[in-house]
């Protein structure tokens, strides 16, 4: 159930979703955002897609050297990633002070494969980001689908238009959560080799040659070998002793899927910030980072866990 509009309004932590039809209102809803922050002395970061990068450059001119801008198609192409590496890696280099961002996660080119994990970001910014003092502005195309303006809707507390803001009466970030955590069957001619501690190696060489037969870079051979291997060591260190590691290609990616036992209980799991010399807890956050696509379904049976790298 939502929580009240006034429990909203006391809690620091604002989350609007604005949406615009053309780039006139996107310039309208997003420039003066950014201008008035400066005007704050507050630190400002925008990471949109990059022809809404090139709009806001242009419009904001030399205060644009006074923002952190990014290219959200490099810097958020995994949904995953983008609160540890770009939200947070933004906003806690300023933890005492109020912090504007713009993230715009979610455009027309996103595929429905990305849809659910965008979708489920969206939600889990608000957990990420409950009492601090932090303003996360998420634009909207209003070209998108019905079904995504309404899942905005559900994600944000507050909506902008043109005819102005008002808090939304659908916001229930649960439960996209749990309706987007949504089983990930493996096709049936998936390679697949069950994984327990006496054969990480083969798991590590199964990856390993599977990638370069799909003909990823060398550079992604190994990113994917580190990435299978934290994944089922993670299968076997809390999902029960063993994992099952299904390797394919489709759509342009090949694919990883690791099953097990266990279950992710934190909704933020892979999300959260480590220190660099912090060496356990590491491992989903760091599939987050390398991959190109994380998608995840846990429930009280198991716990799946597939990963993307794009050919």
């Amino acid at each position: 159930m939502s929580a009240p509009v006034q429990a909203r309004v006391a809690e620091p932590f604002v989350h609007p979703a604005l949406f615009y039809r053309d780039a006139e209102e996107y310039l309208a809803g997003t420039v003066p955002f950014v201008r008035s922050g400066l005007a704050a002395g507050e630190p400002v970061a925008v990471a949109v897609p990059e022809a809404n990068l090139a709009l806001l450059r242009a419009e904001l001119g030399a205060d644009a050297d006074r923002v952190q801008l990014m290219d959200m198609g490099t810097a958020g192409r995994n949904p995953g990633r983008i609160i540890p590496g770009v939200l947070r890696a933004f906003a806690d280099t300023c933890p005492d002070r109020p912090v504007r961002i713009i993230g715009e996660p979610i455009w027309p080119d996103r595929s429905a494969h990305e849809y659910p994990a965008c979708v489920q970001h969206e939600a889990l910014i608000n957990l990420a980001f409950t009492g601090r003092d932090v303003t996360i502005l998420c634009p909207y195309d209003m070209n998108l689908s019905s079904a995504v303006l309404a899942d905005a809707e559900a994600t944000h507390p507050l909506l902008i238009d043109s005819t102005g803001r008002r808090a939304s009466t659908a916001y229930d970030p649960e439960t996209i959560i749990a309706g987007y955590n949504l089983s990930l069957p493996a096709p049936a001619d998936a390679a697949e080799l069950t994984v327990e501690a006496t054969n990480l190696a083969q798991a590590r060489n199964f990856a390993r040659t599977h990638a370069r037969h799909a003909g990823l870079s060398e550079d992604q051979v190994v990113d994917a070998e580190l990435v299978v291997t934290e994944l089922v060591t993670n299968s076997i260190d809390h999902g029960g002793g063993s994992g099952q590691l299904r390797i394919w290609t489709a759509d342009g990616h090949l694919v990883c899927q690791v099953d097990d036992h266990g279950t992710l209980t934190d909704p933020l799991a892979g999300r959260h910030p480590v220190a660099p010399e912090q060496h356990r807890n590491r491992g989903l956050l760091l599939v987050n980072h390398m991959s190109d696509l994380v998608r995840l379904h846990t429930s009280t049976a198991g716990t799946t866990i597939r990963v993307h790298f794009r050919l």
